[in-house]
């Protein structure tokens, strides 16, 4: 039979609970087991009802964080170490933002007030003054949207890099005209008549209108076409040399002339030969310059400034936009078929094979620009395309490449280029100023029916070798100069003016340079300008 001894019961007259602490734990510290354990009161009769997080610690331990009492301390340094903890406190969740949104609340209380002022002050003007002071106001609040979203941009810009020059000014170069952007950009020469054909050369392929019906949905992957493209200077062109015998006075090509008449726009530097031979001027180009290449973001508000071998320098761009440009205006076409031949050949074609030159035709045509200047200008056809109602369209091709929307204005082509390609165009406008209204100026001096542009992306951002075309646009000339406000009065007024300049010159070699810094080489600082140089010391070797 099991015998049951009951447990000696302390009578608390006091209160209630044990009057005494057992022998066995005398003597011994007292430690909750965790932080979280809720032994600081007797009891807990709300159990959960308290969830908003300002109650969180309401019952918590009143006998510290726990666990230091028998914790191991090092008897030799303890005594002359101590923590700082120098981490700011975080503070709750309902208590950040606190100090903003009382600033915000104490401004709008002060705009309230204001406005309730202005109200009532207008009360004692009369009718004519309330309305000026409702003009000033509404004037006020636009200035104050505009501006201060400028302000906004200019500190987040990231200052620009120092621009080296095309070419590398030597110190007994004479320095004859300073050309000024805002004093060109006020001229202005009217009446100029379309271009006479003087000699037309040369063969093009028809151009493939399928890919007028590429979309970001089925892309089509940019193929490299192995083809020689040649871009001969003014005073090599053998049929320049023969026309130079009887007619014209000033020769060029038109991408110089593209690139003079655009001068305002460009923002790197470039530079151009002038050759004064009797009362003829011829302009050239360097043969080992960069003058063919396509410049990328030019004119963005941050253009690319990576140095280096890095893909996004403006070099390697440069490359890579020519790159592309080139094996597009060939892919678009409708290789290996019947072509269309001008009367003569290409004249720099001499035993080779036909099949390898890109698909070109030559017009040389002849230009009066007034005060017997007689402009003889070599221009381009890309391809050739059926219009509408069965006739014969010259256009030009061009490509307009993405690299990485991130730092190229922030649209993406493949979301937005389906949806918004104004958006794109738009972009790419702000962004590619100088280059779209150089292929435009081509293009109207050529006398091309069509524009038609490729947008161009690469397969991957970090992938320059890979592209994939997204789709195609087209304009007529005179309607997409008018769309990017290109006047080309203006235009053909800064080349008349840069032509009477050279025209004044004595027979020799000349170099016009756009310089790529606005406080170097002008003759305003901040202006930026055009300059002429006389080119003293022996030409062959310095440039």
């Amino acid at each position: 039979m099991a015998i049951f001894h009951p447990p000696q019961i302390q009578d608390n007259p006091t209160g209630w609970g044990p009057c005494a602490i057992p022998d066995q734990f005398k003597d011994m510290p007292y430690q909750p087991f965790a932080k979280g354990d809720r032994l600081g009161k007797v009891s807990d009769w709300t159990g959960a009802t308290y969830q908003d997080k300002r109650y969180l610690g309401k019952y918590s331990s009143a006998f510290g964080g726990g666990g230091s009492q028998y914790a191991y301390y090092h008897e030799e340094d303890e005594n002359s170490f101590q923590l700082v903890d120098t981490q700011r406190v975080q503070k709750p969740v309902y208590q950040r933002g606190r100090r903003v949104f009382q600033q915000n609340k104490q401004r709008r209380e002060r705009e309230r007030r204001a406005q309730q002022q202005a109200q009532a002050n207008l009360q004692v003007l009369s009718k004519t003054q309330k309305s000026r002071e409702r003009d000033r106001q509404r004037l006020l609040r636009k200035w104050q949207k505009q501006f201060g979203k400028q302000m906004q941009e200019n500190r987040n810009k990231v200052p620009l890099k120092h621009r080296d020059a095309s070419v590398q000014v030597k110190e007994d170069w004479e320095v004859i005209e300073d050309m000024d952007f805002p004093r060109l950009t006020k001229l202005s020469l009217p009446g100029i008549e379309v271009g006479e054909d003087l000699l037309k050369c040369g063969s093009m392929e028809y151009y493939d209108k399928t890919y007028d019906r590429v979309t970001t949905k089925n892309e089509k992957r940019l193929k490299r076409i192995d083809r020689i493209f040649h871009k001969v200077t003014t005073t090599d062109d053998p049929n320049i040399r023969q026309l130079a015998k009887t007619t014209g006075n000033v020769f060029a090509t038109d991408a110089i002339l593209a690139t003079l008449m655009c001068c305002t726009r460009s923002t790197y530097s470039w530079d151009i030969i002038v050759q004064r031979v009797g009362n003829k001027l011829f302009f050239d180009k360097r043969d080992d310059s960069e003058f063919d290449l396509l410049s990328v973001s030019e004119t963005a508000t941050e253009p690319p400034q990576d140095e280096g071998n890095s893909i996004n320098s403006p070099r390697n761009l440069a490359l890579e936009a020519t790159f592309i440009n080139h094996n597009f205006s060939q892919q678009v076409l409708r290789m290996g078929e019947e072509k269309y031949s001008f009367k003569d050949n290409n004249p720099f074609v001499h035993g080779e094979d036909d099949a390898n030159v890109a698909s070109v035709g030559y017009r040389y045509r002849k230009f009066s620009l007034g005060n017997d200047i007689e402009l003889v200008a070599r221009c381009e056809h890309d391809a050739i395309m059926m219009g509408p109602s069965g006739d014969l369209q010259y256009i030009n091709v061009k490509s307009l490449n993405e690299w990485d929307s991130r730092y190229s204005g922030g649209v993406d082509w493949r979301s937005r280029l389906d949806t918004q390609r104004g958006a794109v165009l738009a972009t790419e406008l702000k962004n590619n100023s100088c280059k779209l209204a150089k292929w435009t100026v081509c293009a109207l001096l050529a006398g091309s029916d069509q524009l038609k542009f490729g947008y161009v992306s690469r397969l991957h951002h970090r992938d320059t070798a890979k592209h994939v075309i997204l789709g195609t646009q087209q304009f007529k000339p005179t309607e997409f100069a008018n769309q990017i406000n290109l006047n080309m009065e203006n235009a053909w007024g800064i080349l008349r003016c840069i032509i009477d300049t050279c025209r004044k010159l004595k027979d020799g070699k000349y170099l016009i340079m756009k310089d790529p810094n606005k406080a170097c080489l002008l003759r305003k600082k901040g202006v930026q300008a055009v300059r002429l140089y006389n080119v003293v010391t022996n030409w062959s070797r310095d440039i």
